[in-house]
C-alpha cells in the first residue's frame, strides 16, 4: 500500500527567508534521516533547457513531454493545460521521499509555518484559518494562536515539524 507523502509548506512574502529556511532544513531533516523532496512554485514560469540544446530543439519541434536523463539526474520538460495543484504534483512526479517541503504556493491546503520578519514592517501573510501551524521569525513575537519558532534555530523547527507532522523515526 502506498502511504500519502507528507506535505509541509512554508510561506511568506517576498524576501523573508522562505528559500534560506528551507536550504536549512534539507541538510536537517536528512541528517535525521528522512528523504526530502520540494515543490518551488514560479508564477511567472521559468525554463531548465536552453536554446539550441538536443532537447530543447525536441520541444520546440513539438514533443509534449521530453525526458533529459543522465546517471545521476532526471527532468522532465512536460507541456501542462494548467498550472497544477502541490497534490497532483505530488502524484504525478515525486517517489520515494518521506516529506515535500513546498515553496510558493501561498494559498494551499497544507500545514503551513509563515516566515516573518518584523524588522520588515509589512503584514503577516496567514492566520489560523489558512492551516497556518507556526511562525518562524527571526525575533520573538506577541503571544499569537500558533507556536513562534526561532528562525535561525533549524534543529529546533525540523525537530517541531517531526512531532507535529507525526514523522516518526524509523518509518522512512
Amino acid at each position: 500500500m502506498n502511504k500519502t507523502i507528507p506535505i509541509l509548506s512554508i510561506v511568506g512574502k517576498s524576501n523573508s527567508g522562505k528559500t534560506t529556511l528551507i536550504e536549512g532544513m534539507i541538510p536537517a531533516l536528512i541528517r535525521r534521516g528522512w528523504r526530502v523532496a520540494t515543490i518551488k512554485h514560479n508564477r511567472h514560469g521559468f525554463a531548465i533547457d536552453h536554446e539550441g540544446k538536443d532537447s530543447w530543439r525536441h520541444k520546440r519541434a513539438g514533443a509534449r513531454t521530453t525526458v533529459i536523463a543522465s546517471p545521476h539526474q532526471v527532468a522532465v520538460v512536460e507541456d501542462t493545460e494548467r498550472d497544477y495543484e502541490i497534490a497532483e504534483l505530488r502524484e504525478r512526479y515525486i517517489r520515494d521521499v518521506d516529506l515535500i517541503i513546498v515553496e510558493g504556493y501561498k494559498q494551499n491546503p497544507f500545514p503551513k509555518i509563515e516566515v516573518f520578519r518584523p524588522s520588515l514592517k509589512r503584514e503577516r501573510l496567514c492566520g489560523p484559518d489558512d492551516n497556518l501551524i507556526a511562525v518562524a521569525s527571526d525575533e520573538p513575537l506577541p503571544e499569537t494562536e500558533t507556536p513562534n519558532l526561532a528562525l535561525n534555530d533549524i534543529d529546533g523547527i525540523v525537530a517541531w515539524v517531526e512531532e507535529s507532522l507525526g514523522l516518526k523515526a524509523g518509518e522512512q
